[in-house]
This record gives C-alpha cells, structure tokens and sequence, in this order.
C-alpha cells in the first residue's frame, strides 16, 4: 500500500503546487504584473543569489586555508570558524537552488501562456511577429538556463569537499588531521575557481536576458 500511495502523494503535491503558482500568477495579472515582469524580477533574484554565493564560498575557501595553514593556538575555534563557514555555504547553496527553480517555474508559465495565445491571432502578420518574439525570448531563456544550471552543477563538489574535510576535522581534531587534509586544499581551491567562473557566466547571461526582456 505505501508503495502505491508515496508516488500518489507526490503527484498531489505538484498538483497543489501548480495550482497554487497558476493562482499566485493570475492574482498578480489582475493586480497588473505581467509574468513577464515575474520573470525578471526573479532572474535578478538568481542573480543576487549567485553574488551573494560567490562571495560566501570565498570566505569559506578562505576559512578552510586558515585551517589547513594553522599554526597554533586554539584549534577548536579554528574548526567552528569552518564549521559556521559551511553551515552558511549550505544555505547560499539552497537559496540559489531556489531561485533558479523559480525562475524556471515561472519562465514555464510564461512560455506556455505565449504559445497558447498564438492560437487567438486573426491578423496573420501580428501572428508571425509574436512568434518571432517568442522564439527569439525563448532562445535567449534557453542561454540564461543552461549558464543557470551550470552554474548550480559547480555548487555540490565544493560542498561535497567542504562536508568531507568537516566531519573529518571534527572527529579527529587535531595537528596530524590538519596535516591529512592539507593536500585536498588544491582541490577545493580549483572547485571554488570553477564555480566562480560559472557563477559570474551565468550572472553576465542574466544581465543580457535582463536587457532583452527590458528592451
């Protein structure tokens, strides 16, 4: 039985939650916000996201260099600097998660709505004008998602790496760990590197879809 109910469940939950976003968006058209409008406010949200995460993850990489370079004094303390460090690195990594999902939740609502309304034309030449648009916004959409999603593929190694070298630190905290884990500190440098150069790509494809949807 709850072999069949789990999956039931899940798709109410979809079902509620569209319903709910499909609700949320025709109460902002009759307040006069336009999904369209939705949209780029919550790309400049990913965007914020994505600022804020960058220099979150900076401070971690700089935490964990305090670590593995220490030399003396109270390691304990050491340690919870890196510790809080991580917790906060997890959390920038959910908000960005969540504002892309947003923005890929709302760009869906968008899309969908545009194609359906081709078919209300009468004037064939508006027709093909509005589907030009609609495929020129969606292509330039398809840009911004994919450097989104690259960007959001470089957040779990960094955190994979962080959470390993923590709980290892936490169990064995002492100069023998620090010398353990001082070698995975190249690897971490170059993830952050990575996620940065992703980051600041999909921040830049923001600032271009940004100006398309403004223009």
């Amino acid at each position: 039985m709850k072999l069949i109910l789990k999956p039931l469940l899940a798709m109410a939950a979809i079902v509620l939650l569209t319903a709910c976003q499909s609700a949320y968006y025709g109460a902002m058209e009759r307040l006069g916000v336009a999904k369209r409008d939705i949209m780029v406010d919550r790309v400049e949200e990913a965007q914020d996201a994505q600022q804020e995460g960058q220099e979150q993850f900076q401070n971690a990489l700089e935490q964990f260099r305090s670590v593995v370079n220490f030399d003396g004094g109270d390691l304990q303390q050491v340690y919870d600097r890196l510790d809080a460090e991580f917790q906060r690195s997890e959390q920038a990594a959910d908000r960005i998660r969540d504002r892309i999902e947003a923005v890929e939740d709302v760009a869906d609502a968008l899309f969908d709505e545009w194609e359906d309304e081709l078919d209300l034309y009468t004037n064939q030449q508006l027709r093909r004008d509005s589907e030009q648009q609609l495929r020129a916004t969606r292509d330039r959409y398809d840009q911004l998602a994919r450097a989104m999603q690259r960007s959001e593929a470089t957040l779990d190694p960094v955190l994979d790496s962080l959470r390993d070298n923590v709980l290892y630190l936490k169990h064995n905290l002492n100069a023998r760990a620090i010398a353990s884990i001082r070698g995975e500190l190249d690897t971490i440098d170059a993830d952050v590197d990575e996620l940065m150069a992703a980051m600041e790509a999909a921040i830049a494809e923001s600032d271009r879809f940004i100006a398309q949807m403004r223009s």
